[in-house]
């Protein structure tokens, strides 16, 4: 979905390219943001691994482990906050304001459709266990 947004945008920019601005620094401040949100990915799918635990979002029933180490202790969902910064840095390289929608519609996207059902499944699997951690952990951050 992050793909599909980030095409979006960057088809969005150039026909509202009124709403273009542009501020010193604003390219490192895009790049910056956007590996952040890579090595975010890279550090919680790597935990997954190690866990020895599904990285597969699109099958959340195959989870082995519930993981909460890492930065799964800041966030239940690390990999789609990664994805969130990516498109945020990327809205900030095509320094278009319009396309800071992108970012907004990927995180209402991957609450409905994406975090939900995945927060069912690791219910039935992990019960107690899940719930207590989602008393203690935010969705997002």
């Amino acid at each position: 979905m992050a793909i599909v947004i980030g095409t979006l945008m960057w088809a969005l920019a150039p026909m509202l390219s009124m709403a273009t601005v542009r501020v010193p620094g604003l390219i490192p401040a895009a790049g910056t943001i956007a590996a952040v949100g890579f090595l975010a990915e890279i550090a919680a799918a790597a935990n997954f691994l190690r866990a020895g635990t599904t990285v597969d979002p699109l099958h959340p029933a195959r989870a082995s482990t519930l993981v909460v180490s890492g930065l799964n202790r800041f966030s239940r969902n690390p990999i789609y906050v990664g994805d969130l910064l990516i498109l945020l840095g990327w809205a900030f390289y095509l320094a278009n304001v319009a396309t800071l929608v992108g970012p907004v519609l990927f995180m209402v996207y991957m609450d409905r459709f994406q975090i939900r059902p995945e927060e069912r499944a690791l219910s039935e699997l992990f019960g107690e266990r899940y719930a207590d951690y989602c008393g203690r952990v935010r969705r997002w951050l």
